[in-house]
Protein backbone atom coordinates (compact mmCIF):
# COMPACT_ATOMS: atom_id res chain seq x y z
CA UNK A 1 0.00 0.00 0.00
CA UNK A 2 2.90 2.26 1.08
CA UNK A 3 4.31 1.85 -2.63
CA UNK A 4 1.10 2.44 -4.44
CA UNK A 5 0.62 5.60 -2.79
CA UNK A 6 4.29 6.91 -2.84
CA UNK A 7 4.04 5.70 -6.87
CA UNK A 8 0.63 8.10 -7.52
CA UNK A 9 2.64 10.44 -5.45
CA UNK A 10 5.54 10.77 -8.03
CA UNK A 11 3.34 10.55 -10.86
CA UNK A 12 1.42 13.43 -9.65
CA UNK A 13 4.71 15.50 -9.26
CA UNK A 14 6.02 14.59 -12.43
CA UNK A 15 2.62 15.60 -14.07
CA UNK A 16 2.80 19.06 -12.38
CA UNK A 17 6.43 19.96 -12.91
CA UNK A 18 6.24 21.01 -16.60
CA UNK A 19 2.70 23.13 -15.72
CA UNK A 20 4.82 24.27 -12.93
CA UNK A 21 7.61 25.48 -15.80
CA UNK A 22 5.56 26.60 -18.14
CA UNK A 23 3.93 28.94 -15.82
CA UNK A 24 6.92 30.44 -14.81
CA UNK A 25 8.30 31.00 -18.10
CA UNK A 26 4.86 32.46 -19.20
CA UNK A 27 5.32 34.82 -16.06
CA UNK A 28 9.24 36.11 -17.44
CA UNK A 29 7.88 36.45 -20.67
CA UNK A 30 4.55 38.60 -19.60
CA UNK A 31 6.29 40.97 -16.72
CA UNK A 32 4.40 43.18 -18.02
CA UNK A 33 0.97 41.59 -17.89
CA UNK A 34 0.80 40.55 -14.27
CA UNK A 35 -2.88 40.31 -14.28
CA UNK A 36 -2.98 37.84 -16.95
CA UNK A 37 0.03 36.12 -15.04
CA UNK A 38 -2.01 35.70 -11.95
CA UNK A 39 -4.83 34.21 -13.60
CA UNK A 40 -2.75 31.38 -15.74
CA UNK A 41 -1.03 30.70 -12.46
CA UNK A 42 -4.33 30.26 -10.72
CA UNK A 43 -5.70 28.31 -13.65
CA UNK A 44 -2.90 25.98 -13.19
CA UNK A 45 -3.00 25.67 -9.57
CA UNK A 46 -6.47 24.49 -10.14
CA UNK A 47 -6.03 22.18 -12.81
CA UNK A 48 -3.26 20.74 -10.26
CA UNK A 49 -5.17 20.33 -7.86
CA UNK A 50 -8.41 18.74 -9.67
CA UNK A 51 -5.74 16.04 -10.95
CA UNK A 52 -4.44 15.14 -7.67
CA UNK A 53 -8.25 14.67 -6.10
CA UNK A 54 -8.90 11.58 -7.61
CA UNK A 55 -5.58 10.10 -6.49
CA UNK A 56 -6.05 11.21 -3.10
CA UNK A 57 -9.23 9.48 -2.86
CA UNK A 58 -8.72 6.72 -4.56
CA UNK A 59 -5.56 6.06 -1.90
CA UNK A 60 -8.12 6.79 0.79
CA UNK A 61 -10.45 4.16 -0.65
CA UNK A 62 -7.79 1.77 -0.67
CA UNK A 63 -6.89 2.43 2.62
CA UNK A 64 -10.19 2.15 4.06
CA UNK A 65 -10.53 -1.42 2.33
CA UNK A 66 -7.40 -2.38 3.43
CA UNK A 67 -8.36 -1.33 7.64
CA UNK A 68 -11.82 -2.98 6.78
CA UNK A 69 -10.70 -6.88 7.57
CA UNK A 70 -8.31 -6.12 10.85
CA UNK A 71 -11.57 -4.60 12.32
CA UNK A 72 -13.89 -7.52 11.06
CA UNK A 73 -10.93 -9.99 12.76
CA UNK A 74 -10.15 -7.73 15.44
CA UNK A 75 -11.44 -9.92 18.52
CA UNK A 76 -9.64 -13.57 17.10
CA UNK A 77 -6.54 -11.35 16.38
CA UNK A 78 -6.29 -9.72 20.25
CA UNK A 79 -7.20 -13.09 21.64
CA UNK A 80 -4.19 -14.48 19.97
CA UNK A 81 -2.28 -11.80 20.66
CA UNK A 82 -2.68 -12.28 24.37
CA UNK A 83 -2.60 -15.81 24.09
CA UNK A 84 1.13 -15.79 22.73
CA UNK A 85 1.88 -12.88 25.28
CA UNK A 86 1.07 -14.99 28.55
CA UNK A 87 3.25 -17.72 27.57
CA UNK A 88 2.74 -20.86 25.65
CA UNK A 89 3.51 -23.34 28.31
CA UNK A 90 0.61 -21.85 31.05
CA UNK A 91 -1.73 -21.03 28.14
CA UNK A 92 -1.74 -24.12 26.53
CA UNK A 93 -2.29 -26.29 30.00
CA UNK A 94 -5.09 -23.85 30.55
CA UNK A 95 -6.66 -24.04 27.31
CA UNK A 96 -6.23 -27.85 27.67
CA UNK A 97 -7.83 -27.86 30.54
CA UNK A 98 -10.76 -25.78 29.53
CA UNK A 99 -11.36 -28.28 25.81
CA UNK A 100 -11.52 -31.32 28.76
CA UNK A 101 -13.93 -29.67 31.55
CA UNK A 102 -15.72 -28.29 28.76
CA UNK A 103 -15.98 -31.43 26.30
CA UNK A 104 -17.07 -33.18 29.94
CA UNK A 105 -19.90 -30.70 30.60
CA UNK A 106 -21.65 -31.18 26.82
CA UNK A 107 -21.31 -34.86 27.70
CA UNK A 108 -23.27 -34.79 30.83
CA UNK A 109 -25.57 -32.21 28.95
CA UNK A 110 -26.67 -34.62 26.38
CA UNK A 111 -26.65 -37.80 28.53
CA UNK A 112 -29.17 -35.80 31.23
CA UNK A 113 -31.42 -34.01 28.18
CA UNK A 114 -32.21 -37.96 26.89
CA UNK A 115 -32.20 -39.15 30.39
CA UNK A 116 -35.28 -36.64 30.96
CA UNK A 117 -38.36 -38.21 29.24
CA UNK A 118 -41.83 -38.20 30.41
CA UNK A 119 -42.34 -40.07 33.26
CA UNK A 120 -46.18 -39.14 33.47
CA UNK A 121 -46.46 -40.74 30.55
CA UNK A 122 -44.89 -43.74 31.12
CA UNK A 123 -45.98 -44.32 34.33
CA UNK A 124 -49.54 -43.93 33.35
CA UNK A 125 -48.76 -47.00 30.42
CA UNK A 126 -47.36 -49.13 32.73
CA UNK A 127 -50.80 -48.27 35.16
CA UNK A 128 -52.74 -49.36 31.87
CA UNK A 129 -50.93 -52.44 31.13
CA UNK A 130 -51.20 -53.86 35.24
CA UNK A 131 -54.47 -52.38 35.12
CA UNK A 132 -55.07 -55.36 31.80
CA UNK A 133 -52.98 -57.82 33.91
CA UNK A 134 -50.23 -57.67 31.08
CA UNK A 135 -46.98 -57.67 32.65
CA UNK A 136 -45.43 -58.88 29.93
CA UNK A 137 -46.96 -55.99 28.34
CA UNK A 138 -45.90 -53.38 31.25
CA UNK A 139 -42.20 -55.11 30.94
CA UNK A 140 -41.73 -54.03 27.06
CA UNK A 141 -43.08 -50.73 27.55
CA UNK A 142 -40.18 -49.96 30.55
CA UNK A 143 -37.65 -51.65 28.38
CA UNK A 144 -38.19 -49.29 25.47
CA UNK A 145 -38.42 -46.68 26.85
CA UNK A 146 -35.12 -44.39 27.69
CA UNK A 147 -33.94 -43.07 31.16
CA UNK A 148 -33.92 -43.77 34.25
CA UNK A 149 -37.22 -43.53 35.18
CA UNK A 150 -37.85 -46.48 32.80
CA UNK A 151 -35.02 -48.54 33.95
CA UNK A 152 -36.35 -48.54 37.70
CA UNK A 153 -40.02 -50.04 36.69
CA UNK A 154 -38.33 -52.44 34.76
CA UNK A 155 -36.78 -53.51 37.54
CA UNK A 156 -39.81 -53.30 39.48
CA UNK A 157 -42.06 -55.33 37.18
CA UNK A 158 -39.39 -58.05 36.76
CA UNK A 159 -40.07 -58.82 40.71
CA UNK A 160 -44.04 -58.07 40.66
CA UNK A 161 -44.72 -61.25 41.93
CA UNK A 162 -42.16 -61.39 44.80
CA UNK A 163 -44.13 -58.97 46.93
CA UNK A 164 -44.09 -55.11 47.87
CA UNK A 165 -41.24 -55.60 49.81
CA UNK A 166 -38.89 -57.13 47.30
CA UNK A 167 -40.34 -54.45 44.46
CA UNK A 168 -39.52 -51.80 47.39
CA UNK A 169 -36.20 -52.52 48.32
CA UNK A 170 -35.72 -53.39 44.03
CA UNK A 171 -36.01 -49.92 43.19
CA UNK A 172 -34.30 -47.99 46.42
CA UNK A 173 -31.28 -49.80 45.16
CA UNK A 174 -31.36 -49.34 41.53
CA UNK A 175 -32.82 -45.88 42.07
CA UNK A 176 -29.29 -45.63 43.81
CA UNK A 177 -27.16 -46.65 40.99
CA UNK A 178 -29.00 -44.33 38.37
CA UNK A 179 -28.08 -41.80 40.99
CA UNK A 180 -24.79 -42.85 40.75
CA UNK A 181 -24.70 -42.80 36.86
CA UNK A 182 -26.58 -39.52 36.57
CA UNK A 183 -23.73 -37.66 38.82
CA UNK A 184 -20.69 -39.70 36.42
CA UNK A 185 -17.66 -37.19 35.33
CA UNK A 186 -19.31 -34.40 37.74
CA UNK A 187 -15.91 -34.77 40.09
CA UNK A 188 -13.94 -34.49 36.92
CA UNK A 189 -15.38 -31.00 36.12
CA UNK A 190 -15.14 -30.09 39.45
CA UNK A 191 -11.08 -30.89 39.32
CA UNK A 192 -11.22 -28.96 36.02
CA UNK A 193 -12.60 -25.93 37.69
CA UNK A 194 -10.39 -25.79 40.71
CA UNK A 195 -7.45 -26.59 38.32
CA UNK A 196 -8.04 -23.67 35.91
CA UNK A 197 -7.52 -20.81 38.35
CA UNK A 198 -4.55 -22.78 40.04
CA UNK A 199 -2.98 -22.69 36.86
CA UNK A 200 -3.32 -19.40 36.40
CA UNK A 201 -1.95 -18.67 39.76
CA UNK A 202 0.50 -20.26 39.24
CA UNK A 203 1.28 -18.45 35.86
CA UNK A 204 1.50 -15.40 38.12
CA UNK A 205 3.91 -16.62 40.73
CA UNK A 206 6.07 -17.32 37.73
CA UNK A 207 5.69 -14.05 36.10
CA UNK A 208 6.34 -12.69 39.09
CA UNK A 209 9.66 -14.55 39.32
CA UNK A 210 10.47 -13.52 35.51
CA UNK A 211 10.49 -9.91 36.48
CA UNK A 212 12.29 -9.85 39.72
CA UNK A 213 14.97 -11.48 37.56
CA UNK A 214 15.23 -8.88 35.48
CA UNK A 215 15.59 -6.68 38.11
CA UNK A 216 18.36 -8.48 39.19
CA UNK A 217 19.76 -8.50 36.01
CA UNK A 218 19.73 -4.88 35.35
CA UNK A 219 19.91 -3.54 38.67
CA UNK A 220 17.39 -0.83 38.37
CA UNK A 221 13.02 -1.08 38.88
CA UNK A 222 11.48 0.39 35.98
CA UNK A 223 8.32 0.17 34.28
CA UNK A 224 10.08 -1.66 30.88
CA UNK A 225 11.90 -3.95 33.11
CA UNK A 226 8.96 -5.54 35.06
CA UNK A 227 6.11 -4.90 32.48
CA UNK A 228 6.79 -8.20 31.04
CA UNK A 229 7.00 -10.40 33.41
CA UNK A 230 4.02 -8.44 35.37
CA UNK A 231 1.64 -9.18 31.62
CA UNK A 232 2.50 -12.80 31.86
CA UNK A 233 1.27 -12.78 35.58
CA UNK A 234 -1.71 -11.09 34.74
CA UNK A 235 -2.74 -12.77 31.56
CA UNK A 236 -2.48 -16.25 32.86
CA UNK A 237 -4.77 -15.35 35.60
CA UNK A 238 -7.74 -13.51 33.49
CA UNK A 239 -7.12 -16.70 31.06
CA UNK A 240 -7.33 -19.48 34.30
CA UNK A 241 -10.65 -17.31 35.73
CA UNK A 242 -12.76 -17.22 32.39
CA UNK A 243 -12.35 -20.65 32.25
CA UNK A 244 -13.23 -21.27 35.90
CA UNK A 245 -16.12 -19.55 35.27
CA UNK A 246 -17.60 -20.43 32.06
CA UNK A 247 -17.61 -24.33 33.29
CA UNK A 248 -19.11 -22.91 36.92
CA UNK A 249 -22.39 -21.87 34.67
CA UNK A 250 -22.22 -25.90 32.82
CA UNK A 251 -21.44 -27.48 36.02
CA UNK A 252 -24.45 -25.82 37.95
CA UNK A 253 -26.91 -26.54 35.11
CA UNK A 254 -25.84 -29.93 35.07
CA UNK A 255 -26.65 -30.00 38.91
CA UNK A 256 -29.85 -28.46 38.70
CA UNK A 257 -30.73 -31.22 35.94
CA UNK A 258 -29.18 -33.59 37.68
CA UNK A 259 -31.58 -32.83 40.69
CA UNK A 260 -34.62 -32.61 38.60
CA UNK A 261 -33.89 -35.92 36.71
CA UNK A 262 -33.56 -37.63 40.93
CA UNK A 263 -37.12 -35.83 41.39
CA UNK A 264 -38.81 -37.27 38.81
CA UNK A 265 -37.43 -40.66 40.22
CA UNK A 266 -38.80 -40.38 43.52
CA UNK A 267 -41.98 -39.47 42.81
CA UNK A 268 -42.16 -42.33 40.03
CA UNK A 269 -40.82 -44.58 42.82
CA UNK A 270 -43.75 -43.35 45.20
CA UNK A 271 -46.15 -43.94 42.19
CA UNK A 272 -44.64 -47.67 41.10
CA UNK A 273 -44.86 -49.03 44.53
CA UNK A 274 -48.70 -48.27 44.89
CA UNK A 275 -49.18 -49.77 41.22
CA UNK A 276 -47.86 -52.90 42.57
CA UNK A 277 -50.27 -52.92 45.64
CA UNK A 278 -52.79 -52.06 43.71
CA UNK A 279 -51.36 -55.00 41.08
CA UNK A 280 -51.19 -57.60 44.29
CA UNK A 281 -54.56 -56.49 45.61
CA UNK A 282 -56.60 -57.10 42.28
CA UNK A 283 -54.61 -60.08 41.37
CA UNK A 284 -55.70 -61.76 45.14
CA UNK A 285 -59.08 -60.88 44.57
Amino acid sequence: MKKILATISCMVLLAMAPLANVVAQTATDAAQAPAQTEAVTDSAAQAAATDAAPALEAAETEVAAEQAPAQEGGLHQALKTKFIEGGAEFMSLIALVFILGLALCLERIIYLNLADVNSKKLLADLENALEKKDVEGAKEIARNTRGPVASIAYQAMLRLDHGVDIVERSIVSYGGVQGGLLEKNLSWITLCIAIAPSLGFLGTVVGMVMAFDKIEQVGDISPTVVAGGMKVALITTIGGLIVAMILQVFYNYILSKVESIINHMEDASISLIDMVIKYNLVKNN
